[in-house]
């Protein structure tokens, strides 16, 4: 995942004039910006849209049987988040969205106001992990009988009458609306699923000793790296190369606060072939 090219110009760096790095994303935006940032870069680069699921079609495009290195940097970027028109941030009133592939048909808003009170509450409970799931999707149930709810401000209020929570109140650690929007956002860009894809097929297009890092933001998809690689280091498919995540140092953090949930784990690819 390219993002605006921050760790892809590092790694084109680490790679040198021989190299060839290969980006995605689903942002267009990001694209666009990535290939400004990439310009001069120490290798060959190409740049693709779409998502890190259909990695295989990708390589098929750019000619390439088996990689050396894939980092995939999940979530959501700090220009995305900055974007109310993206609709994923509670501290920016925008429009419901939280697409970040605008070619994706399904919102948010179709979300909240579509899904019956119950799909709502397990939606938000699984991929929030949000204990008062059930609390928020009745207020939400309520609140939309009066009208569409159609933007993040909206939203959030209503999470935050649901919880009786202060947003600016400093007994509240995270905001209340917190959980509800990443589950939410999570569920609109199908995120887990293409992480899923991601840990499931990569194994075949890693060369023997090429490494696989991907940096997670939440305990969902860091549970899911964590065991994927376990199981593939049983299978001996892997040499896990990270005993406990990689987080950020304080200084990293003090620099840039969203850096404090990332976690990174990397594995390495044995010789062992894989099971058909």
């Amino acid at each position: 995942t390219v993002g605006l090219a921050g760790h892809a110009w590092m790694l084109a760096e680490a790679a040198g004039e021989s190299g060839l790095l290969i980006g995605m994303d689903v942002d267009e935006f990001n694209l666009q910006s990535a290939s400004r940032r990439m310009e001069g870069c120490a290798c060959r680069w190409r740049l693709f849209r779409g998502n890190f699921a259909g990695f295989a079609e990708v390589l098929a495009a750019a000619e390439v049987a088996a990689v050396d290195v894939v980092l995939a940097d999940l979530g959501v970027s700090s220009a995305q988040l900055d974007d109310a028109e993206r609709g994923l941030s509670f501290m920016r009133d925008g429009p419901l969205d939280m697409r970040l592939d605008t070619q994706l048909e399904t919102t948010a808003a179709d979300l909240v106001n579509g899904l019956g009170e119950r799909e709502l509450a397990d939606l938000i409970y699984l991929h929030g992990q949000e204990r008062f799931s059930r609390r928020i999707a009745r207020a939400i149930h309520f609140a939309r009988k009066a009208g569409r709810i159609t933007t993040t401000g909206e939203l959030a209020e209503i999470v935050c009458r649901a919880l009786k929570v202060n947003p600016t109140s400093r007994a509240s650690r995270i905001h209340p609306a917190t959980r509800t929007f990443q589950a939410l956002r999570i569920a609109v860009n199908d995120e887990l699923g293409a992480l899923a894809a991601l840990l499931k097929g990569i194994p075949k297009y890693l060369r023997p000793g090429g490494r696989l890092a991907i940096i997670s933001f939440h305990s969902l998809e860091d549970g899911m790296v964590k065991r994927d690689f376990r199981a593939r280091k049983t299978d001996e498919i892997y040499t896990i190369l990270t005993k406990k995540p990689v987080t950020a140092s304080a200084s990293e953090q003090a620099r840039n606060p969203r850096a404090r949930s990332a976690k990174l784990r990397v594995a390495q690819r044995t010789e062992t072939p894989l099971r058909s």
